[in-house]
């Protein structure tokens, strides 16, 4: 067989989408290039790799061995970039990074700054929810994942890296918002937002009622930051968010914190890898940049973000 690199590259695309279309818009081709390229690839196979029934494509039983194949070739050619640079003592090279959906507010920010340190670092970023980032942990596909819950089940090192404090926000017309001291129990009189099972921000909450012997309301399940947000200001209910999601809201008075006692929670964002993985230079660098100047950085961003309201605050890991 006499496969190229640039027919794997393309079949690895058109397998990821299962679309000729979305494929050929991601390498900047034509379609009819990526077909032609794919049914040369077919040609030196023998065999078919897609096929289509309707309007939708399919990989066939040598596509899914080919697919399954493509993995295991490209993560050698990465292995042996990153094996090239570390020999070399370079900085340079992808770094692959999951991350939860409440870290997609600050984590460009942190990727701005070290690209400026580091220009020929490149990221390979992937949010997803938190059961989501566990499994890709569980399957060490990738060199680090952003969280703020440790997984105690599993074999790995946390670093901590920047506070990530829990505030309780409203509406500005809620009756509350204007009130001081509100104590918890008055808030489970409330419609709360909340996210769903296995979020983190959620399984802090679910603590912090438990401490004082309440039960979190869960009759409005919503499956984001965003959509919280966006219920909250629709007046659906009020809710408790990581701080770092809601700087422009609050700065436009979309959004109100509200004067909670125990509040804000106490949390931090972690830097998690296997402690048995053995960490390339990239990603040692960067795991160094987050531990020295992650708060720097964001700071000069939004500073309010990293100054929650003088209250008392109460642990909740």
């Amino acid at each position: 067989m006499h496969m190229t690199l640039r027919q794997l590259t393309l079949f690895k695309a058109v397998a990821q989408h299962l679309s000729f279309t979305r494929a050929a818009a991601e390498l900047c081709l034509t379609q009819p290039a990526v077909s032609i390229q794919i049914k040369q690839l077919e040609g030196h196979i023998g065999m078919p790799l897609f096929e289509q029934i309707g309007k939708r494509i399919f990989l066939t039983e040598a596509g899914q061995e080919l697919s399954a194949a493509c993995g295991d070739i490209f993560a050698r050619i990465d292995a042996l970039e990153t094996a090239l640079n570390e020999l070399q003592g370079s900085i340079k090279g992808q770094l692959k990074i999951s991350v939860v959906t409440t870290a997609t507010y600050f984590m460009p920010h942190l990727f701005k700054a070290f690209s400026q340190r580091y220009p020929q670092v490149y990221f390979r970023l992937n949010v997803t929810n938190r059961t989501n980032v566990l499994e890709r942990l569980s399957n060490n596909k990738d060199d680090l994942v952003i969280m703020g819950l440790v997984p105690e089940h599993l074999h790995v090192t946390a670093h901590q890296f920047l506070e990530n404090p829990l505030i309780v926000v409203a509406s500005p017309q809620h009756p509350l918002a204007n009130q001081s001291h509100i104590p918890l129990a008055r808030l489970a009189q409330e419609t709360i937002l909340i996210r769903e099972v296995g979020s983190g921000t959620r399984l802090a909450m679910n603590r912090a009622f438990a401490a004082q012997n309440l039960e979190l309301p869960t009759e409005m399940e919503l499956g984001s930051s965003e959509s919280i947000k966006q219920g909250v200001i629709a007046e659906l209910g009020i809710s408790v968010l990581s701080r770092h999601t809601i700087n422009s809201e609050i700065n436009t008075g979309t959004l109100k914190i509200l004067d909670v006692e125990d509040f804000p929670l106490k949390r931090y964002w972690y830097v998690v890898h296997f402690s048995e993985k053995k960490l390339s230079l990239v990603t040692r660098t960067f795991l160094e940049f987050l531990l020295n100047h992650a708060s720097e950085a964001i700071q000069q961003v939004y500073q309010p973000i990293i100054q929650p309201k003088a209250t008392t605050t109460q642990s909740v890991l």
